[in-house]
This record gives C-alpha cells, sequence and structure tokens, in this order.
C-alpha cells in the first residue's frame, strides 16, 4: 500500500497523521454502489465512522444518503451536499434542538428509539408547524455475536423498543397528529463477521412485519442498519468487505411488502481500511522481560486499542531489519494508553515510522485532546502521489 516514494513523503510531514488512499475509498464506493443496486438498496454513510470533509465529500458525489446520530452530525451532511431526503436521523437521546434541525430540513426520517421520543417528536413538530417521518427502531433480539460493547440488536440494549411492545406502542402513536410511521429500523451490532446472523435479522424481520400486518399498519421502508465488519488482520489482501455476499443474503431473505425500499446504514466497511495513522518511534525501551516501542501516537489518535481492546495491524514503513516483539504504545500519561502488546516488528530505533492500519473508521471522529496533544492532521493519497 505504501511506496517508497510515499514513504519518502511520509518522512517529510510532521507525526502523528492520519492518511487516506482515496483510490481504495473511491473502489470501494464503486463495489458498494454495484452491489446494492443490483436489488435496489439504498444505502446511507454513517458519518459517526468518519465525518471528514474531504471523505464526506467523495461519498456524497457517489450517491450515497447519510446516516446521523446528532443534530450537527446533520448539519454536517447538509453542508457537504446530501440530500435532506436521504438523510436518516437515529439516537436514543435526541434532544429538543436537534429534533427541530432534523424537522426544519426536511429529513427522510427520523429513526426512533421510544415512546417518549416519539411523544416529544410530535410535540415539537405541532409546534413548529411540521410532520415527522419517523422509523421505529426495534431490538429483534437476535444476537450479532460480535464484542460485547458494539452489540446493540438484543433486548437488554439500551437501544430502540422490543418487538414484543409493538401492539401497545402503535395504538400510542395512531392518535398522535404530527406523526407519520415510514419505517421500521433495525441494528444488531459493528463489525460483524459472521454473516450468517444478517440471515437470522431477515427472518425475525419478517415475523416483525407481520405484526404490522395484523395492526393494518402499512410500512413504506425497512431500515436494516449496518454492521458488517472488515478484515482488521490482513487490511491488503481482504481491503473490501463481503459486500456481494452481504447485500444477497437479505435480498435472498427478507420478504417485502408491496412497494417497500430497504436501507442500510453502512460506515466502517466503506471507509476503515482506507485509513492509517501513521506514527514516528519516539523510542526503545528495554526492560526485564519486554520492550517497548513508544510512538507519538496514543489513544488520543486512536482510542479503539484502549476503549474496545481492539486489534490494529501496525507495519514497519522504514525497517526491515529481523523482527522483534514489543509492547507498542503510546505517550499518553495512561497505562491504557497500549495498541498492542507483544507484537512482531522489525527491529525498531528512534525516528522508524509506522502505520497503524484499518484506521479510517472510528480514529480521526474519536479523536481527543486527552494531554493537551495537538490533534492529528489529515493527507490524501490524491494530493501526496
Amino acid at each position: 500500500m505504501f511506496s517508497e516514494t510515499l514513504i519518502k513523503k511520509f518522512e517529510q510531514i510532521e507525526t502523528p497523521f492520519y492518511f487516506y488512499d482515496v483510490q481504495l475509498l473511491q473502489k470501494t464506493l464503486e463495489t458498494v454502489k454495484n452491489a446494492s443496486e443490483k436489488y435496489n438498496f439504498s444505502v446511507h454513510y454513517a458519518l459517526k465512522a468518519n465525518s471528514n470533509n474531504r471523505i464526506l465529500e467523495l461519498i456524497q458525489k457517489n450517491g450515497f444518503g447519510a446516516d446521523c446520530v446528532s443534530g450537527n452530525e446533520v448539519l454536517k451532511a447538509l453542508e457537504n451536499g446530501f440530500s435532506p431526503s436521504k438523510i436518516a436521523f437515529a439516537g436514543v437521546g435526541k434532544t429538543d434542538k436537534e429534533i427541530k434541525i432534523g424537522l426544519n430540513s426536511g429529513i427522510f426520517s427520523f429513526n426512533c428509539e421510544s415512546i417518549p421520543e416519539i411523544e416529544v417528536i410530535n410535540q415539537i413538530a405541532h409546534k413548529e408547524g411540521k410532520l415527522a417521518k419517523i422509523a421505529i427502531r426495534i431490538n429483534p433480539n437476535v444476537d450479532s455475536k460480535t464484542h460485547k460493547h458494539i452489540t446493540t440488536g438484543l433486548s437488554e440494549n439500551k437501544f430502540g423498543v422490543n418487538y414484543e411492545d409493538l401492539p401497545e406502542l402503535l395504538k400510542i402513536i395512531k392518535p398522535l397528529k404530527n406523526i407519520q410511521l415510514v419505517g421500521i429500523h433495525f441494528h444488531i451490532g459493528s463489525q460483524i463477521t459472521n454473516l450468517s446472523v444478517f440471515k437470522d435479522l431477515c427472518i425475525r424481520i419478517n415475523e416483525i412485519q407481520d405484526i404490522f400486518v395484523a395492526q393494518q399498519t402499512e410500512i413504506e421502508h425497512v431500515n436494516v442498519g449496518g454492521g458488517l465488519g472488515i478484515s482488521y488482520e490482513n487490511p491488503d489482501e481482504d481491503a473490501t468487505a463481503r459486500f456481494e455476499e452481504y447485500f444477497k443474503i437479505f435480498a435472498d431473505n427478507l420478504k417485502l411488502k408491496p412497494r417497500q425500499t430497504v436501507h442500510f446504514e453502512l460506515g466502517r466497511s466503506i471507509i476503515a481500511q482506507s485509513g492509517s495513522l501513521i506514527s514516528k518511534v519516539l523510542y526503545v525501551k528495554k526492560g526485564n522481560s519486554k520492550n517497548f516501542l513508544i510512538l507519538d501516537a496514543g489513544m488520543n489518535d486512536l482510542i479503539r486499542p484502549a476503549l474496545y481492546q481492539a486489534f490494529h495491524k501496525i507495519e514497519s514503513l522504514t525497517s526491515d531489519k529481523q523482527d522483534s516483539v514489543y509492547d507498542i504504545v503510546g505517550p499518553v500519561c495512561e497505562s491504557s494508553d497500549v495498541f498492542v502488546k507483544d507484537f512482531k516488528l522489525p527491529e525498531a530505533q528512534r525516528g522508524d515510522l509506522v502505520a497503524i492500519r484499518s484506521a479510517g473508521a472510528y480514529g480521526e471522529v474519536m479523536a481527543s485532546a486527552y494531554n493537551l496533544k495537538d490533534f492529528a492532521k489529515a493527507y490524501y493519497s490524491d494530493i501526496l502521489q
């Protein structure tokens, strides 16, 4: 992925920084578009994965919609040219201000997660003289078989309403004059690599659709969320996620009602492999039983390893020596500021460059100024090459 010419340019840039492979992103977007349009599926890009303006510009130009989880994400999507009619707005704790942003922007739908939220949206829509289009986020109680902190579709999660409560919920919604129920929404988790769980989701959605038929309630769209995982272990060999297989599962197993459309909210699988965090070795510290590689990038730049114990492959860009084993850590004043332990990497010295791969999703967007560290800048392959 990194040519000698590119590495030479990296050596002239202050580290740490984020590097985005724009050509790979464009290839990924074309793959997603071709695979989804085969079934007339609509894809909304999840801004929470990466809201870098240049990234959003590229995604919007390829015709994707936006999946937002805050009022500011809605505004960001609009600023970057996404059509309001393609913006879905989710989140368990929408504020009154955020609801007004969605209403006044004329978005595709609010993905609603509780009865109190629906009632508040109705009240605010009445005051604003608007009709709010909503989709009910339903917990299908399908286990996504992923990390416990990114599982969201079980009945005990804070997200959504339990499908057993739908008949009562529909009774409550019916008299609300400023609410238009247009969809049902699901999202069972993130970084899902066992694709069989999506078939389980389809089966449960089919069952849930019968509840709406029994209540004589028509639903215009089914939003199945996202969650498709990537390969953190082999970012070059598996640079593109299994989109063809993923969309085919829904095409083969969803039993749609007449005129229903299907929507997806993909983030990580679109952008993760296009981004890397480039860092410099500050010190090689030798201990009694361990050697530590201390980088200038830390958990303030990429928090996933500290937050989720997530693995990111790390590559040396400037050393071709024999492998040595390191705990690779950052400079932040926290014991949890560790990227990986007992990891083989070519023997390093001060000044060597390393690439922390698959950092395009939940990297730059989750960065902080903890310890008053500078925010890492972003650079792009089509500009550097």
